[in-house]
């Protein structure tokens, strides 16, 4: 492959510029997991990404899960895992070691590698400045929580500072419990509370496709008025609908776009916000003009 030359790199950073406008001092909130997770080569991608937006003033908010990492301490510690619908159950010594996973290590590696590619980052929790707070979700579950509210001025006081702030979803009451959020759900409500310009949420599919064998029948775009019906024709089905959900719940708190994109695609955070192209589904409230 031939080297790009100089005049194709001017015109590679014209194409952008309509879409760093749109973006400049605007809040971006990324959710981040799975197999952009995983690898190492897909983490380094999706750090730069986010580095790179923050340094053309796009205020990135990183929300991380971090499942596989909890399943490999609790296989060391001889704990099987359990899901109920999907969400893990989560008991006292599942809980602790969950926060000991999303706010310790896994926070901490994020904010690492995001300082290696040139970012300032600052990783915090749910609990942070009370900014989850949360209840029971369903007694089954245990120590799984519904959040009942998102206190934003944590995020914002670091995004005034320049900071890109990383969260890991754990979450807490008034009473000192402390719960497992689902992450993409956390993401949505943390979007939603901040009237994020657009919410990203990184999976392991190509985004909504009406034949799930064929990439080539990609939705690229969804009204939200649309969603159930493509639910109920099993088009959107299994594990895609509580992330379907999340979407259309951050549209209605008033995020203006949201993507679904393959995060196993390197740079997909970069194609999706700054060129024409795009990829994944996006979910908007109404047509857009």
């Amino acid at each position: 492959m031939n080297e790009m030359t100089n005049a194709q790199r001017a015109q590679v950073l014209i194409r952008a510029l309509p879409y760093i406008q749109k973006y400049t001092n605007k809040i971006l909130v990324v959710k981040y997991g799975g197999n952009a997770m995983i690898s190492d080569h897909l983490k380094d991608a999706v750090m730069g990404d986010i580095v790179l937006l923050s340094l053309i003033g796009v205020k990135v908010v990183l929300v991380h899960g971090g499942g596989p990492e909890i399943n490999e301490m609790l296989s060391k510690t001889g704990k099987k895992s359990e899901f109920i619908d999907g969400l893990r159950v989560t008991d006292q010594e599942t809980m602790d070691i969950a926060q000991m996973v999303l706010a310790g290590k896994t926070n901490k590696d994020l904010v690492n590698l995001l300082g290696k590619k040139g970012g300032k980052a600052i990783g915090i929790s749910g609990i942070d400045g009370r900014l989850i707070e949360a209840k029971p979700l369903d007694e089954r579950l245990g120590q799984v929580g519904e959040i009942t509210a998102v206190n934003p001025e944590p995020i914002l006081d670091l995004l005034e500072k320049g900071y890109i702030p990383v969260i890991s979803t754990i979450g807490c009451d008034s009473d000192g419990n402390v719960y497992n959020i689902n992450a993409d759900t956390a993401a949505a409500s943390i979007a939603g509370r901040l009237r994020a310009e657009s919410f990203i949420l990184m999976t392991d599919v190509d985004g909504i496709l009406r034949d799930r064998n064929d990439p080539a029948t990609l939705i690229p775009t969804i009204h939200v008025s649309e969603a159930p019906q493509l639910i109920n024709e099993g088009v959107i089905s299994g594990g895609m609908i509580p992330k379907v959900e999340s979407c259309i719940e951050a549209i209605r708190r008033g995020v203006n776009r949201v993507f679904i994109i393959d995060g196993r695609i390197p740079h997909s955070i970069i194609i999706e916000t700054l060129t024409d192209e795009g990829i994944g589904t996006m979910f908007v409230k109404e047509a857009l003009n």
